[in-house]
């Protein structure tokens, strides 16, 4: 009998980007992340969703093709939670559904610039090994979106 290693269902990462709130969330659209995320090659809406869903294909350079549903989004409180609907390969997992909040920084060293937290909560069927890859690329996406956001 093959023993699992316990581990968390839920990652989260978080950075401050060197730029104000407004140049970071207009980055911040499923269907635009592909503007940012160097690990993307396209992002585009799907057609034939229905109008309630907004689904849109995220196509990576390794191949791998995600389809992608917007779950929640708030201009106001600046967050979009999305979860992954279809995989191309299949996933090891049931299920992930991903969050992306972004803050305006109002005082200290960084004020002007923007707290963003990128969480990931995934089925109790995903393995440490998930959950360390979800880590590592919420990381990079971060730093990549800090690039694209301080570019004037």
């Amino acid at each position: 009998m093959a023993s699992s290693i316990p581990t968390s269902t839920f990652v989260i990462e978080s950075a401050v980007i060197e730029a104000p709130l407004s140049s970071v969330w207009r980055l911040i659209k499923l269907q635009d992340f592909a503007k940012f995320w160097s690990k993307l090659e396209k992002s585009e809406c799907v057609k034939g969703a229905s109008e309630e869903t907004d689904v849109v294909k995220w196509t990576f350079k390794d191949g791998t093709v995600l389809e992608v549903k917007q779950e929640e989004l708030s201009s106001i409180d600046h967050f979009i939670t999305y979860s992954v609907i279809t995989s191309k390969p299949a996933l090891s997992y049931t299920a992930v559904v991903s969050t992306v909040k972004c803050y305006a920084v109002t005082s200290g060293k960084h004020e002007g610039h923007t707290f963003v937290t990128w969480t990931g909560n995934f089925s109790s069927d995903a393995d440490a090994g998930v959950i360390e890859d979800a880590r590592f690329k919420r990381s990079e996406a971060l730093a990549d979106l800090a690039n694209a956001a301080s570019k004037k």
